[in-house]
């Protein structure tokens, strides 16, 4: 009995590896297939970086989390005698991939940037220098091209039909071991973050590491569905969340590169910001959704057509707008010259608008843009806020030209709607301030329990607040 017992449990054990080991992927044939096609990219840069690296030896300098310079530099001043020695040559590493026969490869920009000579290594221990054909720092991606026969390359697929929870590959070289493999899920999907406005990021539990930077990530179908670009990390390793810019963002980026060296974005001219819960309840909205406009930038298309603060764009070229992040990369991608409707609540009604898009200025134009925006005071008990009308220099520094009225005091239920002292308010519910007296009159008219939307100017940008005003 004991006998059969046992070899029942033989088999039950067999059974359940064996059910196992079928879920789980195999890379192999994916690695040997496309991992030639993954390089190593290492760059020295321009000869006045190089300089003032070694005029400034003595305090490692600083880069953005992720960046693979990061790791480089450590190894130099960490080094027991410590300090920059010159008689090393300074050099920055990432990864890549060939993307075509005739040597057209992909990395990122911030691999490449301000790099004197690019060398191109391969798993088959072949090297090359490397020319720009063009970068883009906003994608962060960057064309190459080498000069080479029999180059292995990669299959593009799409990013469109990825889903969270699939599979993904990444090949790259982490803190300089060329051609490492790991292995991970897609986390999330069209993930924006705070510095790229306008790449919809697919978001892994990837093991990511400096060195990775500019690396494809494949799926299961040996496709490359991303380029991995960037890490969120508190200690400069991975933690757990890796970010990759979708292949489709890639391909346009790359497409424009060859023909035009440049990349094209389409522009709207706007500040946005969420609708969270409290600021729906005082738009008369049933859920959050949509993206608010805090600023229409002046001489925009958002200007010409109409487009107002405090509207709501639920809807931008036939695409929902859930998240405030969703307009940008759809904004971005759309082509400079057409036109496009938007969809927005104004006033609790939908209004549909008619848009011509036009071509994304520097980011240097839009800051400008941005900007260009015995005093008497007034005191609302009822609401906790004591306000002052703006002095012509308070005007000059903060870039307002007209209107507001800034914020001396807060408590109350004012405070606990997230207004604060320096604030500027610009406008309550859908009246625009201009002075103190107007702030009064509109306060007094304010109904007890009503959640009114209130614009605000803080720290150079409109915010959106919604103010509850509270019952006696």
């Amino acid at each position: 009995m004991r006998d059969y017992l046992s070899f029942l449990c033989g088999i039950l054990l067999m059974l359940a590896s064996s059910v196992g080991a079928k879920e789980l992927p195999d890379f192999t044939q994916l690695i040997e297939q496309y991992g030639p096609a993954v390089v190593n990219i290492s760059t020295t840069p321009k000869k006045s970086s190089a300089k003032e690296d070694k005029s400034a030896h003595q305090e490692m300098p600083e880069f953005p989390e992720g960046s693979p310079f990061n790791d480089f530099f450590r190894r130099f001043f960490d080094d027991e005698e410590g300090g920059f020695s010159p008689d090393h040559p300074s050099t920055s590493l990432g990864s890549g991939f060939i993307l075509s026969k005739d040597g057209y490869v992909i990395s990122n920009n911030h691999v490449i940037k301000d790099a004197e000579e690019i060398i191109v290594r391969l798993s088959d221990r072949r090297s090359f220098k490397a020319e720009v054909i063009g970068a883009d720092s906003r994608s962060d991606i960057a064309l190459l091209k080498i000069s080479g026969e029999d180059l292995p390359t990669v299959k593009l697929g799409t990013s469109e039909n990825l889903k969270v929870g699939e599979w993904v590959l990444a090949i790259g070289s982490p803190f300089g071991f060329d051609y490492s493999a790991t292995a991970g899920i897609v986390s999330a999907k069209g993930r924006n973050l705070p510095s790229d406005n306008y790449v919809p990021f697919i978001q892994t539990d990837v093991a990511i590491n400096p060195g990775n930077s500019g690396g494809p990530l494949f799926n299961m179908e040996g496709e490359v569905i991303g380029v991995n670009s960037q890490i969120y990390s508190r200690t400069g390793g991975f933690m757990g969340l890796s970010f990759a810019i979708p292949v489709d963002v890639m391909k346009d980026v790359v497409e424009q590169l060859k023909t035009s060296g440049k990349v094209s974005r389409g522009w709207l001219g706007v500040l946005i910001q969420d609708v969270n819960h409290e600021l729906a309840e005082s738009f008369g909205m049933e859920k959050s959704r949509g993206a608010l406009v805090a600023k229409v930038l002046p001489d925009s298309p958002a200007k010409v057509a109409d487009l107002q603060v405090g509207d709501i764009i639920v809807k931008f070229d036939g695409k929902e707008i859930i998240r405030s992040s969703d307009l940008p990369p759809i904004v971005g991608s759309t082509k400079v010259g057409t036109t496009s409707e938007a969809t927005v609540i104004r006033q609790g009604k939908e209004v549909v608008l008619t848009i011509k898009i036009e071509e994304l200025p520097s980011e240097d134009d839009i800051k400008l843009a941005v900007g260009k925006g015995g005093s008497k005071t007034a005191t609302s008990d009822r609401l906790g806020l004591s306000v002052t009308d703006l002095e012509a220099k308070d005007r000059d520094s903060l870039g307002l030209p007209e209107g507001g009225v800034l914020i001396q005091r807060v408590e109350g239920s004012a405070e606990s709607s997230g207004l604060q002292k320096g604030d500027v308010i610009l406008r309550i519910g859908e009246t625009e301030l201009q002075n103190t007296q107007q702030f009064k009159e509109i306060v007094e008219a304010l109904k007890e329990g009503q959640s009114v939307p209130v614009l605000v100017h803080r720290g150079g940008s409109p915010l959106f607040l919604a103010l509850k005003v509270p019952k006696k």
